[in-house]
C-alpha cells in the first residue's frame, strides 16, 4: 500500500523537477539591446475640422531585450527623472531621429512632437530580472493644403532607468507627407 502511494508522489516531484530544468533565465546585457521589427503606415480618412485633415500613421515596432528588467519610467515622471534625463542629453526612454531624403542623401528632419519621448515602466510592480518584448510607436503625418512626398526613415535608441543607452537601430523607408 505505501509503494502505490510514493510512485505517484514521485512520478509528480519528477514532472514538476523536468519541467523546471527545461527553463534556463536568459541572460542578456543589463545595457537594453534592440533590433528593428516592421514599420507600417496606413491613411487616416479627413475628418471636419482643424487638424482632421488627410493624415499618414506610422507604426514602429522595435525589439528589445534587458537584463535587469529596468525599462519604462514610472508615470508621471518625477523631478528627479526628469533632472536625470535633462542633464543627460535632454532626451526621455525612448529616442526617435527622423531623416527624409533630399538631393540623394539623408537629412535630419527634427520634429517637434519627437523632442521628449517615454514609455511607461514594463515591470511595475514586479521583481527585476531579463525582459524582451516588443515595442510599438506611433506617430501621424499631416497632408496639409500644400506638401510634398519624401522617402524617409528612422533611428531609434532606448534607455532604462539607470540610463543605459541601447544600440541605435534604422527602419524601412517608406514615403510621408511634409508641409511644403
Amino acid at each position: 500500500m505505501r509503494r502505490q502511494l510514493i510512485q505517484p508522489y514521485l512520478l509528480t516531484l519528477g514532472v514538476a523537477l523536468s519541467l523546471s530544468a527545461c527553463f534556463n533565465e536568459p541572460n542578456y546585457s543589463n545595457t537594453p539591446e534592440i533590433d528593428f521589427r516592421t514599420l507600417y503606415h496606413y491613411p487616416l480618412p479627413a475628418q471636419q475640422g482643424v487638424g482632421r485633415g488627410k493624415r499618414d500613421s506610422v507604426v514602429i515596432t522595435i525589439g528589445f531585450k534587458d537584463g535587469d528588467g529596468n525599462l519604462g519610467i514610472k508615470l508621471p515622471i518625477s523631478k528627479q527623472d526628469s533632472t536625470a534625463f535633462a542633464q543627460n542629453g535632454g532626451w526621455g526612454n525612448y529616442d526617435i531621429k527622423t531623416f527624409r531624403l533630399i538631393n540623394r542623401q539623408y537629412v535630419e528632419f527634427p520634429q517637434q512632437v519627437n523632442k521628449f519621448l517615454t514609455f511607461p515602466d514594463l515591470t511595475p510592480d514586479k521583481p527585476r530580472g531579463p525582459i524582451e518584448g516588443t515595442l510599438d510607436f506611433n506617430q501621424t503625418f499631416q497632408y496639409g493644403t500644400s506638401f510634398q512626398l519624401y522617402p524617409t526613415k528612422f533611428q531609434i535608441r532606448i534607455r532604462d532607468e539607470s540610463l543605459n543607452v541601447s544600440n541605435v537601430i534604422e527602419t524601412d523607408t517608406i514615403s510621408l507627407p511634409y508641409p511644403r
